[in-house]
């Protein structure tokens, strides 16, 4: 007999703090619903507030800027960088070193973040040796 696997509803309340020091919200991940090829969650930068330096060895990761103005930092030496507003969507490959930023001072910025990798944080690599790395050039 064969089974069909039952659909999950996650509600986000439940949050967690991720390795890179930023709140994100409980979503669709193999630790909540059994997922085996995606994890996707909310993610809140607060005001003025930053990730810190990081890759995803294996996984591509997409965004979806829901409100809010950020900047982030890739590549080699975070030697990329570029502006993010509401409605922007961002795509990283794996292996990409990045670093998020919160360019308001007042408001928080939300974003939708989906990941390939169905664990929420396994394959997170911290990487501060670059975190001084990603200034602001400013206005």
């Amino acid at each position: 007999m064969t089974t069909t696997p039952d659909c999950r509803i996650i509600r986000p309340e439940h949050g967690y703090e991720g390795r890179t020091g930023l709140a994100y919200g409980a979503g669709v991940s193999a630790e909540s619903a059994g997922a085996t090829g995606l994890c996707l969650h909310t993610l809140v930068v607060p005001p003025g507030g930053r990730g810190t330096a990081h890759l995803h060895e294996h996984h591509e990761s997409a965004i979806y800027v829901i409100s809010g103005e950020g900047e982030m930092w890739w590549g080699e030496g975070l030697a990329q960088h570029a502006y993010v507003n509401s409605g922007d969507f961002v795509y990283i490959p794996a292996g990409v070193p990045h670093l998020p930023a919160n360019c308001s001072a007042n408001a928080p910025l939300t974003a939708v973040v989906a990941r390939t990798d169905p664990n929420e944080q396994e394959s997170v690599v911290l990487l501060p040796e670059l975190d001084a790395l990603a200034i602001s050039p400013g206005p």
